[in-house]
């Protein structure tokens, strides 16, 4: 095992512990941190509405396979880094997202959103990812018709989000409490442009991801 493949191993091995660690706190209201905001911080079952938590625990699972490959000195299949790229896409979409739109606008202060599980969903789990992806595992290559099917999960969410929206309308404004995004601050047109630029962003992540990977990775 290269010295590139033992360090893979071990920030997948941390990225597994993180996102365990971080979904127990969230399901189970654990707080190791004092905060006063209470965006993004749902306790049980419908911690899962969330793209951030979503997106956390596909790049737990996908760690995990990765360290069982790793562990039995396999060859990873080239699926496996397809799931790679399309999860390390999933938690940067969620830190930008929190650090350029939500985190701005939170009640409590910028850093209120990076707290408790949010300080492992939002910044430590996508900075170790995209450390891990970037640096440390080579990707076979991915072609450019790759890396347009990473960015399918993340258009389904998308449309469950934006349908869950439009079947929550109230003389013709959405329920906030079904926006817990606040997408549709800007009405029914407001989500249907975000829509669009979050599926472009994620596009424009996934190949900066591919590009940096093909350029820092060396056998």
């Amino acid at each position: 095992m290269s010295k590139k493949y033992k360090v893979s191993l071990i920030l997948n091995i941390l990225i597994v512990v993180m996102v365990l660690f971080a979904t127990i706190a969230m399901f189970t209201g654990f707080k190791f941190m004092n905060s006063k905001d209470i965006v993004l911080t749902k306790s049980n079952i419908e911690m899962f509405k969330f793209y951030t938590v979503d997106s956390n625990l596909f790049m737990g699972i996908v760690s995990l396979i990765f360290i069982i490959f790793l562990l039995r000195k396999k060859n990873i299949p080239k699926l496996i880094y397809i799931f790679k790229l399309s999860a390390t896409i999933g938690v940067m979409l969620t830190f930008l997202t929190t650090a350029i739109y939500l985190a701005p606008y939170a009640k409590y202060g910028y850093f209120s959103l990076f707290t408790n599980s949010n300080l492992f969903f939002h910044f430590l789990v996508p900075a170790v990812s995209f450390i891990s992806f970037v640096f440390f595992e080579k990707t076979n290559k991915l072609n450019f018709k790759e890396c347009l099917i990473v960015v399918i999960p993340t258009i389904i969410y998308a449309l469950c989000y934006v349908i869950n929206i439009l079947m929550h309308l109230e003389n013709g404004k959405v329920i906030a409490k079904y926006d817990f995004y606040g997408f549709a601050n800007g009405g029914v047109i407001g989500i249907v442009i975000v829509f669009i630029f979050m599926i472009l962003v994620t596009f424009v992540i996934g190949f900066v991801l591919r590009y940096l990977n093909r350029r820092n990775y060396e056998e």
